[in-house]
């Protein structure tokens, strides 16, 4: 059984070198194999991919950046049973595909399966905070969608369409996993690490600018849209604790809005919708043990709430359509490092543990 890895960029000079390694490396008996799917990097990331016996791949107009394109356009390309989604700043563990690609022999009927994400950027507050909560991600066993990839059952995805909405700047693991679950696929996490992610080394509030800017907060809203009037919409909104979370911080936001109108004098408005806020920051530090950490949690909340009405009426392409794009150079004539050296130079020699 082989793998095609993919490995999602868009301007990681930093770390693809270490990614191609480290996928190189978890190859199962070498066979298979990586291909980098680039959103149009205006860094060197293609470059240095070159370097490597890896197929590049790279989005061209009128195709533009989403946390969508970039899995299909790979997929597009590839030509495995199996496929294992991964982001160019991640470590994949050596010993997950064996094990992975052993799980999905025993179940014909899982169309993925992953293990742990373990996040090495603890300072920045989002990854804390992702950490911290029950997420998606860190769930054991069963689960309904893969957070930061996994290994997908081609004959699982071609039965459903496509692999990744390319209209989706985020939610794009969700959407796919409803879809194979509705179809009668299961997902399930292995309790054992997937891969390291280091994220990015910015600051928190930046980071939360940036996603605006990126459009990656659009997500949630684009996730609506794109499953709204679907068979599995209704389940969809049960299974999305944070669509309630996001209606009560709007009525928050509208009432505090109302207040500002209603009150005749402004500065007792303002001060009392700032008496609110200050309140739900104080509440959020108490139950995080963490000020900082309660402060950027309501903030965080805010932006994606605001961000809910500008994904939902976004317009659309076709998600099963070709993602227009071209290959660069040939894999098959690339030279670079033997395939193990990476993950051994970086320290993943050593027994696979999750955490």
């Amino acid at each position: 059984m082989s793998v095609s890895v993919i490995i999602k960029t868009l301007n990681e000079e930093k770390r693809i070198a270490r990614t191609i390694e480290f996928a190189l490396a978890g190859l199962p008996g070498g066979r298979g194999e990586v291909i980098v799917a680039d959103s149009g990097s205006s860094d060197a990331t293609v470059e240095i991919a070159s370097r490597y016996p890896v197929r590049i791949v790279q989005i061209e107009n009128p195709a533009r950046p989403s946390c969508g394109i970039g899995p299909q356009l790979g997929f597009q390309y590839a030509r495995q049973d199996f496929i294992c989604l991964i982001d160019g700043d991640m470590d994949l563990d050596p010993g997950f595909l064996p094990e992975a690609l052993a799980y999905l022999d025993r179940h014909p009927k899982a169309g993925g399966v992953t293990g742990h994400v373990e996040e090495m950027m603890l300072d920045n507050l989002e990854y804390t905070r992702r950490v911290q909560r029950n997420a998606p991600e860190n769930r054991t066993g069963a689960i309904d969608r893969m957070n930061g990839g996994g290994l997908y059952r081609r004959a699982a995805v071609e039965n459903i369409g496509y692999l990744t909405d390319r209209n989706l700047h985020g939610y794009e693991e969700f959407d796919l996993g409803i879809r194979l679950r509705h179809a009668g696929w299961s997902l399930f996490r292995l309790d054992r690490r997937f891969v390291r992610h280091y994220g990015h080394n910015v600051n928190s509030y930046r980071l939360l600018v940036r996603r605006w800017k990126t459009k990656y907060l659009f997500g949630i809203g684009e996730l609506l849209r794109a499953s709204f009037g679907k068979p599995y919409f209704a389940r969809l909104l049960t299974e999305l604790p944070e669509l309630r979370l996001w209606a009560l911080v709007a009525a928050w936001i509208l009432f505090s809005l109302g207040l500002l109108i209603a009150i005749p004098d402004k500065l007792l408005a303002l001060g009392s919708v700032l008496g609110i806020f200050a309140a739900v920051v104080a509440l959020m530090s108490w139950r995080k043990g963490n000020f900082k950490l309660g402060l950027y949690t309501v903030v965080a909340w805010l932006f994606h709430t605001m961000a809910v009405p500008f994904g939902f009426f976004a317009p659309r392409r076709d998600p099963g359509g070709w993602v227009e794009s071209r290959e660069i150079g040939d894999g098959d004539e690339k030279t670079g490092p033997h395939p193990g050296s990476g993950a051994r130079a970086h320290g993943f020699d050593q027994p696979s543990l999750a955490g």
